[in-house]
């Protein structure tokens, strides 16, 4: 039986009075285990209201108080570990340590907005005239509203809601129609932990909603992770209607390898960072750019464990890849490793066609491994957004770093090497926004910034850290005299401090 899942609204669970529906799906299965209501524009526009309606006395409450709330969110999410990575693998497809991972990564966000009291805090100085006094302060914007992917139905929304709510803010969340079960859990948990009505509000449905949020007058501030077109449109349209945003975009990781490399450290971090989560992450690597005779070593080690990948449905605890989150994208996967082989790519292991004993039904395909690959080819142009590895041989350390930033995606991107001035010079003179140095996945801790460069973010704010306190608070200046006397005449020159 299938479950018809429900917004939730001003502290409660509604029901979706529309007439538009989307299914759920178990990836590993092929099954429908749900219904999701896609939001009408009234439905939408209640969620708005609520959030306006509880935020004045939600910003007037002391940071100290909602730091509280972030602390019994934060024992209420590790709590319920278990409970989240299993409705985040039931409807997304990952592995249950991979869903775990990316909720941790999620936690140590709501860990960070605990020191709301301390973040918030402004400037003063004394005298910056005689008699006059100067101090700054960080207020909430109001509204603020979080349109999340499928890849990451926690992690996500845990990097936007906690902290904009912590500065003061009320949320309304629209996740990705494919996986909502665990957003919708946060939200209950997020009342357990003591959140007024009204706060954090959750709205399921597809482009609609999101375009009813993008229109709202009550909407301050829009934050978005999903695909470099859908970015720019969110970035466009928000910012046509008097709206902060920022939008993250696609990817295209590069992780350069040097023939100094160690290839075994190497290989392991290209498997884990290619193939993890089937590679729907906006951090995977998707292209290994093997510099000089590294080609040779890497693909001598690369070949045998990407055969050996052991793909199968979440419940498997040997299983280190699950499916791809759906039929369409699995369709759409297979159509791009089609055009790598018809444009000359080498197809080392192809993973196409792939199905699993009591599993004929699941959107599951193996890693697939290219090699060769041309810049002008579709499967290095695109994001792919699956378990697709594409090695490009460079000459020299020039070339790599030509491709690195000729790209017109600027997310993430990696060097393995031995030399550090090699590293250090790639960490400086790439236009990348995220550098890992030995490290695939270079993805900072909660309390540095998460965004990229160029076609992977729109606006200029990152997510989380110091840059999130920034975007979801207002600076106010103020400059105050408090004379012994009565003033006496009109001063009609700009004010100078005397």
């Amino acid at each position: 039986m299938t479950k018809t899942l429900q917004h939730f609204i001003n502290g409660k669970q509604i029901d979706g009075v529309g007439k538009r529906f989307g299914d759920v799906y178990n990836p590993a299965t092929g099954e429908i285990t749900g219904r999701v209501p896609f939001a009408t524009a009234e439905e939408t526009h209640a969620a708005v209201a609520a959030a306006a309606a509880a935020f004045p006395q939600w910003a007037a409450t002391p940071p100290i108080q909602r730091a509280r709330v972030m602390f019994r969110y934060k024992e209420l999410i590790e709590r319920n570990m278990d409970e989240i990575a299993k409705l985040v693998s039931s409807e997304h497809g990952k592995v249950l340590s991979d869903a775990k991972g990316s909720t941790t990564r999620g936690l140590e966000v709501v860990e960070f907005a605990c020191g709301i009291p301390h973040l918030l805090r402004g400037d003063y100085t004394e005298n910056v005239g005689t008699g006059v006094d100067s101090y700054s302060v960080r207020q909430p914007l109001g509204v603020v509203a979080g349109i999340t992917p499928f890849n990451f139905p926690v992690m996500i929304p845990l990097w936007m809601a906690p902290l904009a709510i912590a500065c003061g803010n009320t949320f309304v969340l629209k996740p990705s129609e494919r996986d909502p079960s665990a957003p919708l859990f946060l939200a209950e948990l997020f009342m357990e932990a003591g959140l007024p009505e009204g706060v954090f509000n959750v709205v399921l449905g597809d482009r609609q909603a999101v375009e009813d949020l993008l229109t709202e007058p009550e909407v301050a501030a829009v934050s978005f992770v999903g695909s470099t077109p859908i970015a720019r449109h969110i970035y466009a349209a928000a910012a046509a209607n008097g709206k902060r945003v920022q939008a993250l975009g696609g990817a295209k990781n590069h992780m350069v390898v040097m023939p100094d490399a160690d290839f075994d450290q190497a290989t392991d971090a290209l498997m884990g960072a290619a193939y993890g989560s089937a590679g729907e992450r906006c951090m995977a690597i998707s292209v290994a750019v093997a510099v000089g005779d590294a080609g040779d070593a890497m693909m001598e080690r690369l070949a045998p464990r990407v055969r050996a990948l052991k793909v199968g449905p979440y419940s498997d605890p040997e299983a280190e890849m699950g499916p791809i989150v759906s039929a369409e994208a699995l369709k759409r996967i297979e159509g791009l490793v089609d055009s790598g082989v018809q444009e000359g790519a080498d197809l080392v292991v192809d993973g196409r066609g792939l199905k699993l004993q009591g599993y004929e039904n699941g959107f599951f395909m193996g890693g697939c491994l290219f090699d060769n690959v041309k810049p002008e080819m579709k499967i290095y142009q695109e994001e792919i957004f699956g378990p697709v590895l594409s090695v490009v041989r460079a000459p020299d350390y020039d070339t790599a770093l030509r491709l690195v930033n000729t790209n017109p995606y600027g997310n993430g991107t990696s060097i393995f090497t031995r030399d550090g001035d090699a590293a250090r010079e790639f960490s400086a003179k790439c236009n990348i926004g995220m550098v890992g140095v030995n490290i695939p996945i270079p993805v900072p801790v909660a309390y540095h910034s998460f965004g990229g460069w160029k076609n992977s973010l729109f606006g200029d704010s990152n997510v989380h850290g110091m840059e999130g306190v920034r975007f979801y608070s207002h600076l106010k200046t103020i400059t105050s005299r408090w004379p012994s006397g009565i003033r006496k005449g009109a001063d009609f020159a700009i004010p100078t401090m005397k």
